[in-house]
């Protein structure tokens, strides 16, 4: 059973109660915050987030010093980082939904609109589809391959595909999974993907990068 400290950071996303329920059973012990220093004393930190790129950064960006908090007990401090959904978005440098808004620029890329070559593919990318390791991240602690649920219209493109762990098929291969030292991000909804998505969270407390 966990023992860590995780704070869920609370800036409006809308997907929070659902990750906080699922955080609590595999075990977490989970501070839903829009604290700062709250932040800065967790042992693991999880951003959850959906909607629009836009919204969701200046929402975060709206809570002062949660940014510089973040960035100091992750980037820093070495503790353990989750983004789900928009929130592994928001790890890009910026994104292009409703103009260009900056990001937290840990892993270097941009958020961009899916666009199929095959106008059969439909967007927004929505249900259940596969998640498939790179080689270079077979071996990562917390990301394994399964089948998880997807609901996104824009994807994340990173500048070094060796940030890259994971793609997802929809008409084209799509980041499923962003990993660099200890920040890690799924475009996947773990709280809504079952079994799959609990061993993830489940593996997630236990990853030691």
């Amino acid at each position: 059973m966990p023992t860590e400290n995780v704070a869920l950071v609370d800036y409006g996303a809308g997907n929070l109660h659902s990750v906080h329920n699922a955080l609590k059973a595999v075990g977490a012990r989970v501070e839903v915050t829009s604290d700062p220093n709250a932040v800065r004393a967790a042992d693991r930190i999880v951003l959850p987030g959906v909607g629009s790129f836009k919204a969701c950064a200046q929402g975060l960006k709206a809570i002062p010093h949660m940014v510089d908090a973040m960035t100091e007990r992750v980037q820093v401090g070495g503790a353990p980082f989750l983004g789900i959904c928009v929130g592994m978005q928001l790890l890009a440098t910026r994104g292009l939904e409703h103009g260009i808004t900056r990001g937290l620029g840990w892993v270097p890329g941009e958020v961009r609109l899916i666009e199929p070559a095959d106008p059969a593919i439909k967007v927004p990318h929505m249900g259940w589809n596969d998640v498939a390791l790179l080689p270079h991240a077979r071996h990562h602690e917390v990301i394994e391959e399964g089948e998880a649920y997807f609901l996104h219209s824009y994807h994340f493109i990173a500048d070094d595909p060796h940030h890259v762990a994971a793609l997802t098929d929809h008409g084209e291969g799509l980041v499923a999974a962003i990993a660099r030292d200890n920040v890690l991000g799924v475009q996947f909804h773990p709280e809504k993907s079952q079994e799959y998505g609990l061993a993830t969270l489940e593996r997630f407390l236990e990853w030691m990068p």
